[in-house]
């Protein structure tokens, strides 16, 4: 007679949940022992770690396909309805497939030939299992509104900030705040395309910052203390990254109509000067490839102010810098900050340095527990296995 056979499907539906203890080895073991018990022999194991509120789960869909091409194997086994799926679709998809589920601890058994009552009780635990999704959805929901209106961003925090699980708080980051940061000062200095930025970012700091996500930056106005949440501002209680002048002139090189057009060659003053009569800002333009001149837009109209090269306006600003002197003990003042900054960042990167070595010490000492009971169960597998007693072998030949 041959075994029937048969798939197991287990599923959690976060990695959270199984770190927490909703483990998914247990399901498979409640499995593996129920199909032993009613002489199933399993073929395929499908494990997954993904929500099953909606269609669309990588593992489920290779089940299903899995069904599809093997017509010999017609029963699936699963802990409960509610980990099999929350949702009609998914219902429907394995209905047409004309297949037996076994409920392992409900203790039912669904197919297209089952009685109507189970039919009826199924559909309730789907319906509860919905219910259960949709509900807390709504929870979810709900509880980020809530503290997104007193003020604590309630999602992952931005490049140049970190969010802090301890304290439920969002703080800079040691390292990416000071790059969040020059990347609003280099492009609001109007030297610096988005393309050209992401190229400067990935040469000078070793940070690869697509064109996209340059964008998305410089228009968040997270930076600011501010952000956005369903469709609303809130003013933030996370610490402001940088001035809102300096956000404010970021938003006027990106959208602004009279934007200098970049080069390849670099012009000393571009995107520093704005006109004296009428406010514009003032662009620089490469004459037979070698003079560079500077000029008014003209963005609101014909301008009085006229052209200069760049020697003259190094002339000019030389002059004023010439007589700009910083007292001896500004200078002072100045060096000690920069030591304090130095310092500051130098205690906050040895502090992210002991947060990540702890966190590495506890995953690691995860790890080896868990190797540790795989070892001790391997162990115990083949005790049992050596205690069993050896039949005789069958003699061959013919006795005397």
């Amino acid at each position: 007679m041959t075994s029937r056979t048969a798939v197991l499907y287990a599923r959690v539906s976060s990695r959270e949940q199984r770190e927490e203890g909703f483990s998914i080895e247990a399901q498979v073991k409640l499995l593996r022992a129920a199909a032993l018990k009613d002489g199933i022999k399993i073929v395929r194991e499908f494990v997954e770690v993904e929500s099953a509120k909606a269609a669309g789960r990588k593992q489920f869909a290779e089940m299903v396909t899995f069904f599809k091409r093997n017509r010999t194997c017609r029963i699936l086994l699963v802990e409960k309805t509610d980990r099999l799926y929350r949702n009609h679709r998914d219902a429907l998809t394995l209905e047409d497939l004309d297949i037996q589920i076994h409920f392992v601890k409900e203790n039912e058994t669904l197919s297209k030939d089952a009685k109507s009552q189970i039919k009826f009780m199924h559909d309730i635990r789907l319906a509860m299992a919905r219910n259960y999704s949709e509900n807390l959805r709504e929870e979810v929901k709900k509880g980020m509104s809530e503290k997104a209106s007193q003020g604590t961003y309630p999602g992952r925090a931005p490049f140049g900030y970190r969010n802090n699980t301890a304290a439920r708080t969002i703080e800079i980051h040691p390292e990416k705040g000071a790059i969040a940061q020059r990347v609003f000062e280099m492009y609001a200095s109007g030297r610096y395309s988005l393309s050209a930025l992401s190229k400067k970012l990935r040469d000078v700091a070793g940070t690869s910052i697509s064109k996209t996500n340059l964008h998305k930056m410089l228009t968040n106005p997270f930076y600011i203390g501010r952000f956005e949440w369903g469709g609303q501002t809130y003013q933030g209680t996370q610490p402001c990254l940088i001035s809102p002048e300096l956000y404010v002139q970021a938003q006027a090189v990106l959208h602004g109509h009279n934007r200098p057009k970049y080069s390849k060659h670099d012009m000393a003053f571009r995107g520093m000067l704005t006109c004296a009569y009428d406010n514009c800002a003032v662009t620089a333009e490469l004459k037979k490839n070698k003079y560079v001149y500077y000029r008014c837009t003209g963005h609101r109209g014909p301008c009085a102010l006229p052209r200069f090269t760049e020697q003259e306006i190094s002339e000019r600003l030389g002059h004023v810098l010439q007589d700009v002197c910083i007292p001896e003990e500004v200078v002072r003042s100045i060096d000690a900050s920069l030591q304090g900054v130095h310092v500051q960042m130098r205690n906050q990167s040895a502090q992210e340095r002991a947060r990540l070595e702890r966190e590495l010490a506890t995953l690691q000492s995860r790890m080896d527990a868990a190797y540790t009971d795989k070892l001790t169960a391997k162990s115990q597998e083949n005790s049992g296995s050596a205690s069993r007693p050896i039949g005789r072998p069958k003699n061959s030949g013919s006795g005397r």
